[in-house]
């Protein structure tokens, strides 16, 4: 077999390994689309590093590849989070080779601990800035009564945007004033409504969603003037246009709305675990997070109001 044989047949031989990895996070952990694309993303900038490294086939690596390829991402100026996402991603990657026996010797990344990272907490608009937010959209058009409907029910549960723009109207019964939920890994959760958020979409539903149909079909909940279903970058120009509206409109992106619902809850007192299942989070750690913005809230409180502060 000539050399250039051999490189194609280790080039292919790494792809099906790389493809087995992709396949296995989808089909068998439930991972999210986007979470999919982001490892495939990962593995390939990799591959095209050991690639230019000489090496063709990814089971060859050793630590000293994926060190190398980490401090070459880090020259390019990336975070020591999207380090630790890299190398997270290649642990599982290699883990899931050698359990499935395709990794004829060590893992490469076994002994590689994890760039240290700061805990970034998000921040969340205060009461005053998201009552401003949930005002600015125009409310005597058809989009208006949409997007009021979509900022009061972001507020109202926590959802992701994700799962805002994918809602179906079997999703909701407005009549028990709750919403039924799959999120990541197609887990499903049930989550109250509120009276606000209820009102504000049997509006929509009845007035504004006809109007935008026009007599097509569509199950999906929010639609565009096409009637069809609203893109997450859509949602997220429309943000983006609302809170520059907003006087002080404080930090505003994809998921400030559901930072601020978890954050509002638990300045007010509600149960972390109630709000972890509202959130959707397997482990409460990650709700916990919410609970040291609500004490970061509360001692600037004091020490802006109190004597002694």
């Amino acid at each position: 077999m000539g050399d250039q044989d051999a490189q194609s047949e280790a080039i292919a031989a790494s792809d099906t390994c790389a493809d087995a990895f992709l396949n296995y996070m989808t089909v068998e952990k439930g991972s999210a689309k986007n979470t999919i694309l982001a490892y495939s993303r990962d593995v390939g900038e990799f591959c095209r590093y050991l690639r230019e490294q000489g090496l063709d086939d990814l089971r060859q690596a050793g630590p000293r590849h994926v060190i190398g390829f980490l401090a070459a991402v880090r020259e390019r100026g990336l975070s020591a989070r999207s380090q630790a996402r890299m190398l997270t991603v290649l642990r599982g990657l290699y883990r899931f080779l050698q359990r499935e026996a395709l990794l004829p010797g060590a893992d490469p990344t076994a002994q590689l601990p994890l760039p240290k990272i700061g805990r970034r907490l998000p921040q969340a608009p205060s009461q005053v800035q998201v009552e401003a937010l949930l005002r600015a959209p125009d409310t005597s058009t058809p989009l208006g009564l949409r997007d009021r409907a979509m900022l009061e029910l972001l507020y109202a549960t926590g959802l992701r945007v994700s799962e805002l723009i994918g809602l179906d109207l079997s999703q909701l019964n407005l009549e028990a004033g709750f919403v039924r939920v799959r999120g990541k890994g197609e887990r499903e959760r049930v989550v109250p409504l509120g009276g606000q958020a209820k009102a504000r979409l049997e509006t929509y539903l009845s007035q504004a969603r006809p109007a935008l149909l026009k007599h097509r079909a569509s199950s999906a909940v929010f639609l565009t003037r096409s009637a069809k279903p609203l893109s997450r970058q859509g949602f997220w120009r429309l943000l983006k246009q609302y809170a520059s509206q907003v006087a002080d409109g404080g930090a505003v992106y994809p998921h400030a709305l559901r930072h601020a619902f978890a954050t509002h809850l638990l300045e007010g007192g509600a149960d972390l675990r109630a709000v972890q299942s509202m959130l959707g989070h397997v482990d409460i750690a990650t709700t916990q997070i919410y609970t040291h913005l609500s004490n970061e809230r509360l001692r600037e409180v004091h020490r802006k109001y109190h004597p002694r502060g």
